[in-house]
């Protein structure tokens, strides 16, 4: 789903994917490490620098893309700095996560699948987690909120800046 009210940040500095692709000039076969240090450094995949991947790597810029878009963990476009990932599985569904999403899709401004115009959080859902027992749970940049009442959905948020 394109976010189209996400702004593309205007100038994206580039200096550090010199120091990304050092070493991996004609190695095809490094292209998906080649894009997670990217995705890593710049937490998304500028066109820029699936441009430059391609030249480096001498790989097909439309192979480049089509493995940037294939696999759920990259993303080509900004993704906030924080990421918010509300398990909607059947344990979490019954416990309440349906509240919780809407209740953080109307505090954020967002839908699901979307990042704040401030690039600050993106917002997604994920089918399980693997922690049914602590459901609804809602996790921000790694950090686990089990047994979240909906309540206090928003009040999660505001441990990030």
């Amino acid at each position: 789903m394109c976010n189209c009210e996400t702004k593309t940040p205007e100038v994206i500095d580039l200096s550090k994917l010199d120091n990304i692709l050092d070493g991996y000039r004609d190695k095809a076969d490094m292209l998906i490490q080649v894009l997670l240090k990217i995705q890593k450094e710049y937490n998304w995949l500028p066109k820029e620098a699936l441009y430059k991947v391609s030249q480096t790597l001498n790989v097909p810029v439309n192979r480049v893309y089509h493995v940037a878009t294939f696999y759920k963990l990259f993303s080509v476009i900004p993704k906030g700095k924080h990421t918010v990932s509300v398990c909607v599985g059947t344990a979490c569904h019954v416990f309440g996560a349906p509240k919780i999403l809407d209740r953080l899709e109307k505090s954020l401004g967002i839908k699901a699948g979307e990042t704040t115009p401030d690039l600050k959080f993106s917002l997604e859902t994920v089918n399980c987690l693997g922690c049914c027992a602590l459901g609804p749970v809602v996790v921000v940049d790694g950090h686990y909120h089990g047994k979240l009442p909906t309540a206090d959905a928003e009040k999660i948020l505001a441990d990030y800046d």
